[in-house]
């Protein structure tokens, strides 16, 4: 074990922590955070739908999903691309790499133009669905603006006046980068978009299967009790999660069974798997709150409030659990048993497929899942999770709390 652990503090880590840190990987990661406001604002829809259930006076305001999280891959694109400026320091490029990315993206879909000039496009291509196409267009982009600041073209030059040099440095890229897609699309007639959707459909069909399911579970709290920022894998597992959403969405809205158990709602806005943060976290909070431990009470009482609302960052650095090799194995554990629980009883139909958009983890478990499904069968699954997540903390938890005793015994009194 403590080679295990040696090999993970001192070189795992390291080089996550680098491939975390390299600006394409990070540009992605920060593109996926900043597209969550618009992902939230169709959150809230479907929670105010809701109340419109109940309340049919109410306004409908699903136009405003259209616009937000149907548009979620047009904004993806254009913050892939903007990142990727700002993480490889063209900041000069940002706003215009990212319209162009745009303009690349809409001529990926190969929309419809008649001679009246009206656009035929089709609207699902702006969704979830094309979230991959997304990231890949935004990092081609990127990567011609990139290539094109090597030329330093017209820097420092005399010749013409400064703006003028902006000029020509923007319309040399824009160019390139409309003309390659020309080729591609106009020219060649590659279905840009279906052929990336096809390069990441083994990986996205295999995030739907109960391997994957567990895999996009696991791999938060693995990073995180790593000390490794897990926002770098969300570029592979939100857009898979995303998809999942999208189409249990379609599926209800056209009265048909809902399709996947992966999707956002059943990892993290249900909470519970998350259960008090990633690695189900609540069950030992509450643990700590009664042990003979001085340090651990008062830590528990501080934590108890963000663990309820699935926040564990302060118990999990803390305590701590981070390259803590004795509560490092419980939370990936807890992970994977969590994950076929839900998986089995949403298989067998002992839980509600989530069919709506709540992508927000910090619902307490179970009411998250209740208002987004009314599925009150949620709470029967609530105990029988946290019994199990803590019967998994138990024992670890007994030996970290007994040398944490001897520590404080042996502390110099004042």
């Amino acid at each position: 074990m403590k080679r295990i652990m040696n090999w993970l503090e001192n070189s795992f880590s390291p080089a996550m922590n680098k491939v975390a840190r390299n600006p394409w990987v990070a540009a992605v990661s920060s593109a996926m955070m900043k597209i969550l406001p618009f992902i939230l604002v169709g959150s809230v829809i479907f929670f105010y739908n809701v109340f419109r259930t109940y309340l049919p006076v109410l306004p409908d305001l699903s136009i405003i999903l259209q616009w937000t999280f149907q548009m979620i891959s047009i904004v993806l694109v254009f913050m892939v691309a903007s990142q990727a400026m700002e993480k490889l320091e063209h900041p000069q490029y940002q706003m215009n790499a990212g319209l162009t990315a745009i303009i690349a993206y809409l001529m990926s879909t190969m929309p419809k133009i008649n001679a009246k000039s009206i656009m035929t496009i089709d609207f699902s291509k702006f969704g979830p669905s094309g979230m991959f196409v997304a990231v890949v267009v935004g990092l081609f982009i990127a990567a011609i603006y990139h290539w094109f600041s090597k030329l330093h073209l017209l820097e420092d030059s005399t010749a013409v006046p400064d703006f003028v040099g902006e000029w020509i440095n923007n319309i040399i890229p824009i160019f390139i980068s409309v003309a390659a897609m020309m080729v591609l699309v106009d020219n060649l007639h590659l279905d840009i978009y279906n052929l990336i959707l096809d390069l990441f459909k083994p990986i996205q069909n295999f995030g739907f299967t109960l391997p994957g399911f567990i895999l996009i579970s696991l791999l938060p709290a693995f990073f995180f009790t790593l000390g490794i920022s897990t926002w770098f894998i969300g570029a592979v597992t939100t857009p898979i999660l995303m998809a999942g959403t999208a189409a249990n969405i379609q599926a209800a809205a056209a009265g048909q069974s809902i399709p996947y158990i992966v999707c956002y709602e059943s990892i993290y806005a249900l909470s519970l798997i998350v259960l008090g943060g990633a690695g189900g976290t609540l069950p030992l909070n509450v643990m700590m709150l009664r042990s003979k431990s001085k340090r651990l009470r008062t830590l528990a009482k501080i934590c108890l409030g963000p663990s309820i609302f699935n926040i564990n960052e302060p118990i999990t650095f803390g305590t701590p659990i981070v390259f803590n090799p004795l509560l490092m194995p419980p939370m990936w554990i807890n992970s994977i048993t969590s994950a076929i629980i839900v998986w089995f009883a949403m298989k067998w139909n002992f839980l509600t497929i989530p069919s709506a958009a709540l992508t927000t983890g910090q619902f307490p478990a179970p009411f998250g899942y209740i208002v987004i499904t009314r599925d009150f069968r949620a709470l029967i699954f609530y105990v029988i999770i946290f019994a199990v997540l803590w019967l998994t903390w138990l024992p670890f938890f007994k030996v970290y709390e007994h040398n944490e005793l001897i520590k404080e015994q042996n502390a110099p009194q004042d």
